[in-house]
Parts: C-alpha cells; sequence; structure tokens
C-alpha cells in the first residue's frame, strides 16, 4: 500500500497530461519514469479505496463512522481505531468514571465499536458537555486513558487541575447550532491573504476570541482591500506559543477563542464580507503529547505514527504520520473534508510541506535548484502521494478550493495538477522573498543593495507554478527577529511616528522603503499577496506569546489597534497605502495576469547605479527608484502599450506620509521610439526612495 508500484512498469502508467509538463519543461524528461511512478502510487490508492470503500467521497468522511456520534434516538455509537490495544473502554461522567464499565467490541483491522442505548426515558446516556475519556488496554495489561482522535471538541482545565485537556461531547440543542446564512465564496482571480491569528486579534492582554474576531478584524480586513483571510492555530494544540503547529486534537477547532458554533460564526461574517477563507492545516506533524494527543493511542509507538527515529522530528521535537497506513489516509482526508463541510472553510494552507517531501525533512538541505533533489531517494513517496491525494479529493470535491503549500524547496510540479504528474496544489508560498528583505534590511546598506539581485528573487519561479509573494509573514515577526517596519525604525518608532514631532530621516527612510517593499514584491514577486495582520500599517516590536521564559506575558501577545487608528501618527500613512496597492490590484488584476512572464520586465540599463526598475504588468507600468538621494527628471523607460499614462498610486503622495514631488495632475505620452526591448518609450520624473503606477488614460 506504501510507495511501492507491485508489478506496474512505470513507463507503462497512464498519466493523462503528463506530456503538458514535459514539454513545458524539457529538462524534466529524464524523471519521465519517476513521474509515471509516483502517478502510479496515487493510482493504486484510488483503485483501492474504490473497491473498498466505493470511492474517495465516502472514504474521506471518516468522521461520521469514528468518534462518538449521538444518534436521532439519543443512543450512542462510538468508534475508534487502536490497533495495538487488547481492550478499549469508554468512560466519563455518564458512568461514574468506572473505567471498564463500557467496553468496546473488536472489529475487524484493529477497529473497535461500542453501542450505548437510550436511557428508558428516552434522554441521551451522555449529555452536551458531558466529559469523557478512551481507556486504552495496552498489551501489557495496563490500562491509559486518552482522548479520541476523533474529538470535536476539547477545553483546557483550570491550572489548579493541570494542563492535559479534556474532551467534552458537543451536542448542543438544535436551537443552539449556528445555522450559516451566507454562501461561500467563489475563489478569486487575484488572492490577496490576510494571515491572522485569531488569539492576538485583540488589543487587551488576554486571548482573544472567534466572536470579537468576526465582529472587530474582519470589517479592517475587507476595508484594507483583502480578499482572503488565512486563520492559523484554529486546530486544537496544548501549548498556545506553538502558533498552533503541536497539534493535539485534529478535529476540535480550538476551544481558547470559543466553541464551534463561534467559529461557524466567524466563517459565516467572513462569507458576508465577501472574504475567502483558508484554514492553516498541519498534517506534516502532530504534537509528542500523550495523555491529550494522538501519540500513542493505542499504546505503542506506532498507530498513526512512524516507529523509531523515521517516526519523530528531530528539531520540531513531534511525531511523524505514516502515510502509507490506510486508516491514517482516512484520519487526515477526512480532516480536510471535515472542516471543509462543518465549517465551511473555502481552502487550506498546508503547513511543513519540506518536511513531508523528503526523508531528511529538509534539514540542512540546501536546494540548490538541481532536478536530482527532487527525484532522488530523500524524496518521501508515501508523503507526496497523500499531498496528491488530498489534492485531488478537495479539487474534485470542491471545485472552488484553493490550496496553498509552505515549500521552501521549489518541488517541480507541486503547482501543477494531479493529472501532469504534478503534486496538485494551486499555490506555493514564495518563502525566498521575505528572507532576501530581512538579509537585506539586517546586513547591507540600502545604498548597495543590488537592484539585479532583488528582481532575481522576486522573478525567480517556475512559469504556470503559481506563486505567493510576501515580505514577511508571521515568521519574520516572532521573536527572536524583528518587523520590516522594526527593522528600519525601532530606534525612533516610540518617539517620532508622531505628525506633530520633529521630522526624523530614519521615520522618512523607513516609511518611503516600508511602502515600495511591499508594491515591489506585491507587482512582482508572484500570482498572489499575503501580509501578516499588523505589518500593513507597520506594527511595532515583535511577537510573542506568553511563556515561562517571559512570565506568561500577553503585552507582545495582541495587535495595537489603537495605533493605526489614531490620525495623529504615521501608521495611518503605511495603512493607507497599503488599501490602495490592494484596491488597485483589484481593479487592475495585475496578480492574476498569466502573460506576465519573465521577458515581459524590463530594465534600465543602468539600474545598477541608478538603482531603478521598471516592468509592465496587468497594463500597467511600475517604476521604482531605491535609490537613496539622487532623483531623476525625463528619465527614459521602455513601455510596450503606446498612449497617455497618469499616475494611478504614488509612494510619495502626501497621503501616505510622503513629499509629493511628482505632480499628479500631469499626464505622460509614450514616444514612438523603442527602448530597452520595448516598443514604445516614455520620461518620467522618478524621485528617490519612491515608486509610482502608470495606468493609460
Amino acid at each position: 500500500m506504501g510507495g511501492k508500484l507491485s508489478s506496474l512498469d512505470p513507463m507503462q502508467v497512464d498519466v493523462p497530461k503528463l506530456n503538458e509538463l514535459l514539454d513545458r519543461d524539457p529538462y524534466l524528461r529524464p524523471y519521465e519514469r519517476e513521474f509515471r511512478r509516483r502517478y502510479a502510487c496515487f493510482r493504486d490508492y484510488v483503485d483501492k479505496v474504490k473497491e473498498y470503500e466505493g470511492g474517495m467521497d465516502n472514504f474521506t468522511q471518516g468522521y461520521k463512522y469514528f468518534g462518538i456520534h449521538i444518534n436521532s434516538d439519543n443512543s450512542v455509537t462510538a468508534r475508534e481505531w487502536a490497533p495495538g490495544a487488547a481492550q478499549v473502554y469508554l468512560t466519563g461522567d455518564f458512568n461514574g468514571w468506572n473505567r471498564e464499565a463500557n467496553p468496546y467490541k473488536r472489529l475487524e483491522y484493529g477497529k473497535w465499536e461500542l453501542l450505548i442505548p437510550a436511557n428508558s426515558d428516552g434522554s441521551c446516556p451522555i449529555a452536551h458537555l458531558s466529559e469523557v475519556k478512551i481507556v486504552i488496554r495496552a498489551q501489557s495489561g495496563e490500562l491509559v486513558d486518552r482522548l479520541s482522535p476523533w474529538a470535536t471538541y476539547v477545553v483546557q482545565p483550570p491550572r489548579v487541575e493541570g494542563f492535559t485537556y479534556k474532551q467534552r461531547i458537543w451536542h448542543p440543542p438544535s436551537n443552539e447550532r449556528y445555522q450559516f446564512k451566507h454562501q461561500p465564496v467563489k475563489r478569486p482571480l487575484s488572492l490577496r491573504i490576510y494571515e491572522s491569528h485569531v488569539g492576538i486579534a485583540t488589543e487587551e492582554a488576554r486571548v482573544g476570541n472567534y466572536k470579537e474576531y468576526a465582529e472587530k478584524v474582519i470589517p479592517r480586513i475587507k476595508k484594507q482591500g483583502y480578499n482572503a483571510v488565512q486563520l492559523m492555530a484554529i486546530m486544537e494544540h496544548a501549548y498556545y506559543a506553538s502558533f498552533g503547529y503541536q497539534v493535539t486534537s485534529f478535529f476540535a477547532a480550538s476551544s481558547r477563542f470559543g466553541n464551534p458554533e463561534e467559529l461557524k460564526y466567524l466563517i459565516d461574517v467572513a462569507h458576508e464580507h465577501g472574504l475567502f477563507v483558508l484554514l492553516d492545516v498541519v498534517h506534516s506533524h502532530a504534537s509528542k503529547n500523550v495523555l491529550d494527543g494522538l501519540n500513542q493511542f493505542d499504546g505503542t509507538n506506532s498507530c498513526f505514527f512512524h516507529d523509531g527515529a523515521r517516526g519523530e522530528h528531530s528539531l520540531w521535537d513531534s511525531r511523524l504520520f505514516n502515510y502509507s497506513e490506510y486508516e491514517v489516509l482516512r484520519f487526515l482526508l477526512s480532516n480536510l473534508r471535515w472542516y471543509k463541510d462543518e465549517y465551511q472553510f473555502d481552502g487550506f494552507r498546508f503547513d511543513g510541506v519540506t518536511s513531508m517531501l523528503y526523508h531528511s525533512r529538509g534539514i540542512g538541505e540546501g536546494f540548490s535548484g538541481h532536478y536530482d533533489e527532487y527525484f532522488g531517494l530523500n524524496v518521501d513517496t508515501e508523503a507526496l502521494v497523500y499531498l496528491m491525494l488530498a489534492n485531488y479529493m478537495l479539487h474534485e470535491l470542491y471545485p472552488q478550493v484553493i490550496t496553498i503549500a509552505e515549500d521552501v524547496s521549489g518541488m517541480p510540479g507541486s503547482c501543477r495538477p494531479v493529472v501532469e504528474g504534478g503534486i496538485g496544489f494551486d499555490y506555493r508560498l514564495g518563502m525566498a522573498i521575505p528572507d532576501k528583505w530581512i538579509k537585506l534590511l539586517k546586513e547591507v546598506k540600502d545604498d548597495d543593495w543590488n537592484i539585479g539581485n532583488i528582481v532575481h528573487t522576486l522573478t525567480n519561479r517556475r512559469w504556470l507554478e503559481k506563486t505567493v509573494a510576501y515580505a514577511e509573514s508571521h515568521d519574520q515577526a516572532l521573536v527572536g527577529d524583528k518587523t520590516i517596519a522594526f527593522w528600519l525604525m525601532d530606534k525612533e518608532m516610540y518617539t517620532h511616528m508622531s505628525t506633530l514631532s520633529e521630522q526624523s530621516g530614519i521615520i522618512d527612510r523607513g516609511l518611503a522603503l516600508h511602502k515600495i517593499i511591499r508594491l515591489i514584491t506585491h507587482g512582482l514577486g508572484g500570482e498572489a499577496y499575503l501580509n501578516f495582520m499588523g505589518n500593513e500599517f507597520g506594527h511595532p516590536e515583535w511577537l510573542d506569546f506568553p511563556r515561562a521564559g517571559n512570565n506568561d506575558s500577553y503585552h507582545y501577545a495582541r495587535r495595537q489597534w489603537h495605533l493605526v487608528d489614531d490620525e495623529v501618527l504615521k501608521y495611518k500613512f503605511l495603512n493607507a497605502f497599503d488599501a490602495d496597492m490592494n484596491n488597485l490590484e483589484e481593479q487592475y488584476g495585475w496578480l492574476h495576469h498569466h502573460d506576465c512572464r519573465i521577458s515581459i520586465y524590463i530594465f534600465s540599463f543602468k539600474h545598477e547605479d541608478d538603482k531603478v526598475v521598471a516592468f509592465e504588468r496587468g497594463e500597467l507600468l511600475f517604476v521604482f527608484n531605491f535609490h537613496p538621494t539622487k532623483s531623476f527628471t525625463d528619465y527614459r523607460i521602455g513601455v510596450e502599450i503606446p498612449g497617455e499614462y497618469r499616475i494611478a498610486l504614488d509612494s510619495d503622495s502626501q497621503k501616505y506620509g510622503g513629499f509629493q514631488r511628482v505632480d499628479p495632475s500631469v499626464h505622460h505620452f509614450t514616444y514612438p521610439e523603442g527602448f530597452c526591448g520595448r516598443s514604445n518609450s516614455i520620461k518620467l520624473y522618478i524621485p528617490s526612495r519612491t515608486a509610482q503606477v502608470y495606468a493609460k488614460v
């Protein structure tokens, strides 16, 4: 069932559109056999699922079979997969915590089943919010307590009672269940993502909740011009400071932010505002927690995970799934269906894809770009095939879905359909871009920035494999690093961000670079754009969750919205620029202009001396001058489309805290003389440290 092909010859396996992939990149031709082998592994699973389960639709609804279910007649059916257990029991409030009073019956293939009839008065024996536990009798005879892997609601007890999460039955009366009022949102042509975390979305020193996020933050996101919100840390995790990446209960939406009905309300409000909602899903690893996690669920060290070294991530101190196990596939694929069907999430951002794709987990890998790195023995076929199955299933059942891979390696074909031999993602994160910006800000004065190298980083992506570009995400905001705004202005952010304070060269430089870094990333870096909550207005300081190292302080685990709302402070300038940048993209759609290939980007012959970059995209002309001091008059730039141009966006506008050195009322006309490989040219005034976007009149 794993990555083996039985007696199949890979070259005889039909991959419907493989030639389209290979013709697009002939350098992949030597690896045709490997593409066919991977696809054969994928088809092997699909065929087995069809034979044994009737198809992917049935197979991926495991949450309807496993877990604890209250039936229409108020009886209870409970099922678990615990192949290593000698016996399984259910205990809780309902039976006075008698650990052996309700034993499960052993079924085939490591499955267990328990039926509890309704009470004599017709009521349910397990009430809403009752606490329950799964009790496993290990092969040694020891009884150990566990939470069901399929638990849909778990809560953290008061500290005086310990730290282990408790499973509670979520079965509220019908009048208390949230009913969705708004239809899911269609996938945007241009994806502009607002990456956010419900817990830190409040200004107060506490954990924020679903309801206030829906009512206070969603309107901000909409007003800011984003059309998608990516929610982090939704899958339940015992350690708050893990940012949601040490998941303990995969089917339980985090109760620290509220209950399941309140999360549904949040998503419904997002849909009301036309926002596409992405879930940050963690299927790359799981928490090592035993009492309230998946680890050693059946009393063995395997079950959901590989045993031995292959089952542990040495850097993350977590467990790694056994993707070759049939029931593990059912669990993970059903997990995606659960969040689609129960909560109406629109799409998924898959975390840790690089760790999944390689046996090395990406540790110590440089990923030079040589194709042998992507098609050798280091590739984890089982994990790769799981991702193919996940993307295939999601796109087959939900045509409007969007999936995004967090992969730094650049695996060819990751963002091409499975029928081409690809992994099936719609986008990958352009992780090299924020690394480049932070490295420059840390190590190189902007006088010495290599413009060609910046452009290369922004444009170095596979043709027709879409990239999510971003200048910084939550990774750059975490304690130990600093946001771009803080790298630029931390010396004076506490004293010179008022419009009433004396002018500061540091603040002027910081505001200018903050805007143009974002605009060139948005315009040149990919086919989608992402921003982390608060960075649009230059949120000061870093992000640090309450933990032992900071005396459990919430001081840095919040967003200071008052800064951008205060008309006296300069944060409003960055915020206004960010909104207008997004709104301009909405108007012209440069992100989804697929004719935007590397060949259409144009640069001045003197760009390294002048630090000028110019390119056309989406019928707009983008012009950047990174030079700290040099402004240019009548600067000649090549353009393809002739005609009359006006300024559509100017980073130097007074509205954005600039000096208004370019007159927005002046229109510019092209000349029929070609320049820089373009058919026409135009002459413009380009002030230092500014960016302008020109549109045809």
